[in-house]
C-alpha cells in the first residue's frame, strides 16, 4: 500500500486531471470512441507503472486473436492486475469487476472509461442481465478481461479456485478464450516497498470455441486453470523460485 499512496500523494496534480479528463471522456461516448477513451486509460496506466517504479514484462502477444471478440481470464493477484494485463493489450477490451471494488476512486473512473461491467456478488439477477450484456458485446466483437477468482487475498503466485459460472459468458458467445497468467502482479500495491518492481504477464494461446464446445462450465474451468496453473509452474522453475 504504501507505493499506492505514494502515487496519490506525488503524482495528484496528474491524477486529478485525469480523472476529469476520464469523467468528461465517459460522460459523452457520443464524442469519444472506445478506442479514444481506451488510449487515454493506457496513458493513465503509463503514468502508474512510471511513478510507482514499475515495470511490466509481456509474453504471447502472439497468441491474441487479431478479429473477433473474445474473453480473457486470468488468476488475480491485488489492485495491480488489471492495468498490467489492459496496459499490454495491444486493442480495446473491457473489464469486470465487483461492483463494491469499482466504486472505489481510480477504479469508478477507469472501469467507466474502458466501458467495463460491475457485478454485484449478492444479486443474481443483476448479475444475470449483466453477463448477458457481456455476451451480446462479446459477439458484435467487444473483448473482456475476466478474473474467474472471483477476489485476491495474499495468494501472491497461488492460484485460487476458479468459478465455473465465469465462462458462461464465453460459451454464450461461441467466442475464443485467452488464458493469462500474471506473476509478482501483486507486489506494486501488495508490498510496502518503494522499490522497483517488476511484474508479467502471459497471453497463453487461445482456445477456440470448437476446442471446448459442449463440454461444461465445470470442465471448460479447469482447462483454462491447468493452463495458467502450468505456465506459473514455468515461470517458477525459471525463476527459481515457488511464489
Amino acid at each position: 500500500m504504501v507505493r499506492f499512496y505514494y502515487l496519490v500523494i506525488t503524482a495528484f496534480p496528474i491524477i486529478v486531471y485525469y480523472i476529469i479528463k476520464a469523467t468528461h471522456y465517459a460522460r459523452h461516448p457520443e464524442k469519444y470512441s472506445e478506442e479514444t477513451c481506451f488510449m487515454l486509460a493506457q496513458k493513465l496506466i503509463g503514468i502508474v507503472r512510471k511513478r510507482g517504479r514499475i515495470s511490466t514484462e509481456v509474453y504471447g502477444m502472439e497468441s491474441l486473436p487479431k478479429t473477433g471478440g473474445y474473453v480473457m481470464y486470468s488468476n488475480h493477484q491485488g489492485r495491480y492486475d488489471a492495468l498490467g494485463i489492459l496496459g499490454a493489450h495491444p486493442t480495446t477490451c473491457a473489464v469486470v469487476m465487483d461492483y463494491e471494488r469499482a466504486r472505489k476512486p481510480l477504479s469508478n473512473e477507469f472501469i467507466k472509461l474502458v466501458r467495463g461491467k460491475r457485478l454485484k456478488k449478492n444479486d443474481p439477477r443483476q448479475q444475470v442481465r449483466v453477463m448477458q450484456e457481456i455476451v451480446e458485446e462479446l459477439k458484435e466483437g467487444r473483448r473482456y478481461l475476466l478474473f474467474p477468482e472471483g477476489g485476491y487475498t495474499d495468494n501472491h503466485n497461488t492460484l485460487q479456485e476458479f468459478h465455473a459460472g465465469s465462462f458462461k459468458c464465453a460459451q454464450k458467445a461461441h467466442c475464443p478464450i485467452v488464458p493469462v497468467a500474471i506473476w509478482d502482479s501483486y507486489k506494486p500495491f501488495g508490498c510496502n516497498s518503494l522499490k522497483k518492481v517488476t511484474t508479467q504477464v502471459h497471453f497463453l494461446e487461445a482456445i477456440p470455441f470448437e476446442h471446448y464446445q459442449g463440454k461444461k462450465t465445470a470442465e471448460i474451468r479447469d482447462i483454462v486453470r491447468d493452463r495458467i496453473e502450468e505456465r506459473m509452474k514455468e515461470i517458477a522453475k525459471k525463476e527459481g523460485r515457488c511464489g
